[in-house]
């Protein structure tokens, strides 16, 4: 299938970039729907083109001349909302179309302003486009098409009542589309109220991972998870890896033992101002940072092209996240590598994850590290008596309580 036969503008089609030729499958299941005006729900595996699969339809729409209503896109996060404007405006500003960033840690009255130049097209987060609309600085009735992007992690992040609000004051007839790379019992109830009839398509196995992707587990000590990373860095010889980690604090304290190490790396999480997030992005996307330790926060947004590899330093507590994480890499048709670095103490999310896709994700040691940690045991390590023993001795004050009862005291007749 081609772009000419899904009914796409040809002044469109010729704006796409050169390397792009025929469309990707979620992209000719999508542009298909969303050009007869469904509403649609669509899964497809992270890095298959979904950006182009609803913008292209949006970019089609305003190139009509009676055309003066906008598209909407919202998203979870500031770096994902700059990914994707920036995705489409490479092709709208051939176009003379317009497309702009709706988010936090930018100053509001740039954005009033820019608003008032009536944009095409918003790529907005909740907040500030809430922010924007309860001051009065923007109308939601001029919005004709909404697409909620990475839908399920704007679910996990707790944003679902912002965009419900939101959805309920834009035009009643505009259409909305929901794209996700994985679909939960509870994101599908919630898209079920959102839009009670909609099409949907599936360019994927439901919750699969990208088969160009090569997942490789490793059995290792979760004291030896550093080491294990700088090897792997050193044997395999990435240009650039991108490791998620669970929490803030870790990732610092990652960072700090990597370039101890002499690797060139940096941490991407919510403590940090929006500026430098900008900034680490763009070193880490021109190559001056070699390993980005990123949480998965802000881990949607980076977009890096031929990224050969991410690591999973610590599984995540979500199945699905993990699905997200390892599409970092093998987007738009290249091969990749995924690696997890797996400890004991992590088998309940790793059984999660395989239930989750289906795969038995079996995991082998490194020959370096051998593993020397015992599986977490559910029984109890002590005796009930001595808990008890315990307890009365963490009571005890004074050192008359810790002689014995049997014994007469010093002086005692």
């Amino acid at each position: 299938m081609s772009f000419a036969s899904l009914s796409l503008n040809p002044l469109l089609i010729q704006s796409l970039p050169a390397q792009i030729k025929q469309p990707t499958k979620i992209q000719s299941l999508a542009i298909k729907q969303l050009m007869a005006n469904e509403n649609l729900l669509a899964q497809a595996n992270t890095g298959s083109g979904k950006t182009f699969a609803y913008g292209l339809p949006m970019l089609n729409n305003a190139l009509k001349p009676s055309n003066d209503s906008q598209g909407l896109v919202l998203v979870p996060t500031r770096e994902l909302a700059i990914q994707v404007q920036q995705a489409l405006a490479a092709i709208a500003e051939s176009l003379s179309l317009s497309v702009v960033c709706l988010c936090g840690g930018v100053d509001k009255s740039e954005q009033i302003e820019v608003l008032a130049k009536r944009p095409n097209i918003l790529v907005a987060t909740t907040g500030r486009l809430l922010d924007l609309v309860n001051s009065g600085e923007f109308n939601l009735k001029q919005i004709s098409s909404l697409v909620l992007d990475e839908a399920d992690r704007m679910l996990d992040m707790g944003f679902w009542n912002d965009v419900v609000s939101i959805a309920e004051k834009i035009n009643p007839s505009s259409q909305i589309a929901m794209f996700s790379a994985t679909f939960s019992d509870a994101l599908k109830q919630k898209a079920q109220q959102l839009m009670p009839v909609a099409k949907q398509v599936s360019a994927h196995q439901e919750n699969s991972t990208n088969q160009d992707i090569s997942e490789q587990l490793y059995l290792v000590n979760k004291g030896s998870k550093t080491k294990a990373l700088i090897h792997l860095f050193e044997k395999q010889q990435w240009q650039q890896v991108l490791v998620f980690i669970g929490a803030k604090d870790n990732a610092d304290a990652l960072t700090k033992k990597l370039t101890k190490a002499g690797i060139a790396a940096a941490a991407l999480h919510g403590n940090k101002s929006q500026a430098e997030r900008e900034q680490v992005l763009n070193d880490f996307k021109h190559g001056s940072i070699k390993m980005l330790i990123a949480t998965d926060l802000l881990a949607r947004g980076v977009h890096v092209e031929q990224l050969p590899a991410v690591v999973n330093f610590e599984l995540p507590d979500h199945a699905e996240v993990y699905v997200h994480r390892v599409g970092r890499t093998a987007r738009a048709g290249h091969k990749g590598l995924a690696i997890s670095l797996v400890c004991h103490g992590e088998t309940q999310a790793l059984n999660a994850i395989r239930q989750l896709t289906q795969r038995e994700l079996p995991t082998t040691e490194l020959a370096e590290f051998p593993v020397t940690d015992t599986p977490a045991s559910s029984t109890s390590k002590r005796a009930p008596r001595d808990k008890q023993a315990n307890r009365r001795t963490a009571n005890k004050r004074s050192i008359k309580q810790f002689q014995s009862k049997s014994r007469p005291t010093r002086g005692g007749k």
